[in-house]
C-alpha cells in the first residue's frame, strides 16, 4: 500500500532524480514534473511541464501529499530577481493546500568562519549567492506561516553520486581521470560536507513520512560524510583500483575563464566553501534518521566511480 503521493519538481536534476528513486522505494507514489523526461525511472510517472507556468506547477502537485523542490536555475541566472520568481510559482500552487514542500538547502548561507553550522545558527552569506539563498528562505518561512502549507528545509553539503555529470566529483575532481591525475579542491587535511544523492534523497523520503510530528517550518541539517580532502583522494584511488598523480585543483584556469563565461567567475567566487572548513551538524535530524544511516563512505564513492563509468560508457556508445 502506498505511503502517499509525492510530485518531485525538477526531476531530471541532481536532487531530483534522486528523491524520485527514494521515494518509489521507500514505497510512495511518486511523479516527476519538467520539460522532458531525460532520467526515466522504472516504477514513476512523469509529468511534462514548464516550471515557470503557473497553471502547469499547480495542476502537477494537485493530488500530491508531499512536494519536493528540485528545480534549479543556471549558476549565473539566479540574478536578478529569478531565483524568487520560480520559487514564487511554487508556493502559489501550494497556497491555501496543507500539503508538505520539501526544499534543499544550502551552505551557501553561512560564512567562512561558521566552523560549526547547526539549525540554531544565524544565517548571514559570504557572497551575493548566499543573500540569494537567505531571501529563499525567507520567503518560505513565511509562506508556512500565513499560507496554510508545512515547509520542511534539508540542507546538505556537496553533492555527489547517482552517476551526475558535471558536479564538482565529476567534472572538478575527475576532469583528468583518464589522464591518471585527480584534484583536490582544498588542503588535504582540511574536511568538507558531502552528501551522497542515495543517501539525501532516502533523507527526504524519511523526514516525509514524519511530517505529521513536525512543526510548520523546519530547518534540518544533513551531515552526510565530513571527511577530508586527503580522505576523499585516497577513497577514489581505491575504488579506481591504481595510483594516482594527486594535485591541487587549478583554479585560476576558471577565474581566467571567467573573465569571458559568468558561469566559470560564479564558481570561482564559491571557491572559499573549498578552502574553510564549514561542517553541518544537527542531532535531531540524525535522531530521526536513525544510527547507521549514512552509506559508507568508501562504499559511496566507489558506487559513486562505478556509475560514473557507466553512464559516460553509455553515452559512447550512443554517439
Amino acid at each position: 500500500m502506498s505511503k502517499g503521493k509525492v510530485t518531485v519538481l525538477g526531476s531530471n536534476g541532481h536532487l531530483g532524480n534522486a528523491a524520485i528513486v527514494a521515494f518509489r522505494d521507500a514505497g510512495w507514489a511518486v511523479a516527476g514534473f519538467g520539460r522532458a523526461n531525460r532520467r526515466p525511472v522504472a516504477g514513476t510517472r512523469f509529468i511534462k511541464g514548464d516550471a515557470n507556468d503557473p497553471v502547469a506547477v499547480k495542476t502537477a502537485v494537485a493530488d500530491a501529499d508531499v512536494v519536493v523542490h528540485g528545480l534549479h536555475l543556471r549558476y549565473d541566472q539566479w540574478g536578478d530577481g529569478r531565483a524568487e520568481q520560480q520559487l514564487q510559482v511554487v508556493l502559489d500552487a501550494l497556497a491555501g493546500t496543507g500539503k508538505t514542500l520539501l526544499f534543499p538547502g544550502t551552505i551557501y548561507n553561512y560564512r567562512a568562519g561558521d566552523r560549526t553550522v547547526s539549525p540554531g545558527l544565524r544565517q548571514s552569506g559570504e557572497k551575493p549567492r548566499g543573500d540569494i539563498r537567505i531571501r529563499l528562505e525567507d520567503m518560505l518561512r513565511e509562506a508556512s506561516a500565513k499560507q496554510g502549507f508545512r515547509v520542511i528545509i534539508i540542507r546538505a553539503g556537496d553533492f555527489y553520486g547517482a552517476g551526475n555529470l558535471g558536479d564538482w566529483f565529476d567534472a572538478g575532481m575527475l576532469m583528468d581521470l583518464p589522464k591518471g591525475k585527480l584534484y583536490h579542491l582544498g588542503a588535504l587535511s582540511q574536511r568538507h560536507s558531502w552528501a551522497y544523492l542515495p543517501d539525501l534523497g532516502r533523507a527526504f523520503a524519511a523526514v516525509a513520512e514524519k511530517r505529521g510530528s513536525l512543526a510548520a517550518f523546519e530547518n534540518f541539517h544533513f551531515a552526510g560524510h565530513w571527511v577530508s580532502h586527503g580522505q576523499v583522494m585516497a577513497a577514489i584511488q581505491s575504488a579506481h583500483g591504481q595510483k594516482l598523480a594527486v594535485s591541487p585543483f587549478p583554479w585560476w584556469i576558471l577565474r581566467a575563464i571567467g573573465l569571458v563565461n559568468p558561469v566559470m567567475r560564479d564558481l570561482f567566487r564559491m571557491r572559499y566553501l573549498w578552502q574553510n572548513e564549514m561542517e553541518l551538524v544537527d542531532p535531531r535530524l540524525d535522531a530521526l534518521l536513525g544510527t547507521g544511516f549514512p552509506t559508507p563512505f568508501e562504499t559511496a564513492v566507489a558506487t559513486s566511480m562505478d556509475d560514473l563509468k557507466a553512464v559516460k560508457s553509455r553515452l559512447l556508445q550512443a554517439a
